[in-house]
């Protein structure tokens, strides 16, 4: 064995107390510290798994929020076109309402005044009828020198109206 010590150059002793005591050193930090280590990066690994896992469930529903917002804006989009809608058809109703009405007033003011000159028009013709009556009569007295009766007199009136009628 000697030759072999000299041979590799090392002491077969002292080889295997430092085995010995490497293998000591291993099962002793293997208990007292590679398992605690390992302890606390598993500990470390589940609480960052959780904060993923927290994470994915908050960006679902952050997903789930942003959607139901979404449809909420769209319906309020939708909401206030028909509210506009609604009340540009309402104006337009009140428009040809007022129009109408402004239509009707319009007829009957034309329709008053259109009545008022027809009764004017009358008014009119009377005065003219009895002036010009008198004044036929008093030319027709000058003309045939006598006086005449109501018979003549409204004969001769009417003759007289209806020429002048005819002329214009």
């Amino acid at each position: 064995m000697a030759q072999f010590e000299a041979f590799i150059g090392v002491n077969l002793w002292t080889a295997l107390f430092t085995l010995l005591n490497t293998l000591t050193i291993f099962f002793v930090a293997r208990k007292f510290l590679f398992r605690p280590v390992m302890k606390i990066i598993e500990d470390r690994q589940k609480e960052i798994d959780g904060m993923y896992s927290a994470a994915d469930t908050a960006k679902v529903e952050a997903d789930a929020m942003r959607s139901e917002y979404q449809q909420k804006l769209n319906e309020a989009h939708a909401t206030s076109d028909r509210i506009v809608k609604e009340a540009v058809v309402r104006g337009q109703n009140r428009e040809e309402e007022i129009i109408r009405q402004a239509h009707q007033e319009a007829d009957a003011i034309m329709t008053k005044a259109a009545a008022d000159i027809e009764l004017e028009r009358k008014k009119a013709i009377n005065d003219a009828k009895n002036e010009i009556s008198g004044i036929a009569i008093a030319i027709a007295g000058k003309v045939v020198g006598r006086e005449l009766n109501e018979n003549d007199q409204a004969a001769l009136i009417d003759h007289f109206i209806n020429e002048l009628g005819e002329e214009a």
